[in-house]
């Protein structure tokens, strides 16, 4: 009896694993998404434990062009923004009211990932990035607001990669750029029919001005031995109840 359940047990683990690797590959298939369309399960909202006042500057406030963050769901990820002699390193920084701080076009409250600029002058030089962002697992979709400091009108780019750095597609959306804090940021997002979307790069048409993205809301899926735990317990259970039969 004893020799019978373990065989079982080995034999239906083996068969899921089976199950799985022999799923039919899908053709890749990347599309351009809308907010309400990208049902994301996960996050990063910025507050990093670091938000930069623009009131009261503090050095300590700002970030590296590179640091890791985890989301929500406890997905690490990588963020780079490339360092531009003159100007301010990336910083965070919380958009509110005139009276207590910096408006935007975000929703008044946000959390925004600012890629650094030249205070003092207006119009201030801006770090125009690459802003990279590179997952610890690869995700379905992804997507964030976006928007270009002191800048009216621009076009806004999002390019996802996989695993080995290609290319999955690039999309463009226009946006403008205002102090209403209205929400009226432009959103931009990328969803695949797989999960393999390992890097996203948010960029703007704009060559000399800073952008600023908030929440990142992401689609992503539990860890491949996760999901091969949950299936083998539930093999285990049919086998426990046909023996006991």
């Amino acid at each position: 009896m004893t020799i019978t359940y373990k065989l079982s047990i080995t034999l239906a683990i083996a068969g899921i694993t089976t199950f799985i690797t022999s799923v039919p590959s899908k053709v890749q298939a990347v599309t351009f998404i809308s907010q309400n369309a990208l049902q994301g399960n996960d996050q990063v909202d910025w507050s990093l434990g670091k938000v930069f006042n623009p009131r009261s500057p503090n050095p300590n406030d700002f970030l590296s062009n590179s640091f890791s963050v985890t989301s929500a769901r406890n997905l690490g990820l990588q963020v780079d923004i490339p360092q531009v002699d003159g100007l301010t390193p990336p910083f965070v920084f919380q958009t509110l009211p005139p009276s207590e701080g910096v408006p935007t076009n975000f929703a008044n409250g946000d959390f925004l990932l600012f890629t650094g600029f030249l205070p003092g002058t207006f119009p201030a030089p801006g770090n125009p990035g690459l802003l990279s962002i590179t997952f610890d697992r690869p995700v379905s979709s992804a997507g964030s607001q976006i928007a270009v400091y002191e800048t009216l009108n621009f076009t806004a780019f999002i390019s996802a990669f996989d695993k080995q750095n290609n290319l999955l597609g690039t999309f463009s959306n226009p946006g403008t750029s205002s102090l209403a804090l209205d929400n009226s940021a432009v959103f931009l997002g990328i969803q695949s029919d797989e999960a393999n979307i390992s890097r996203l790069v948010f960029s703007t048409s704009q060559p000399n001005r800073a952008f600023a993205i908030n929440r990142l809301s992401i689609a992503s899926v539990p860890e491949p031995s996760s999901i091969l735990g949950l299936l083998g317990v539930l093999g285990m259970g049919v086998i426990l109840k046909q023996n006991r039969k």
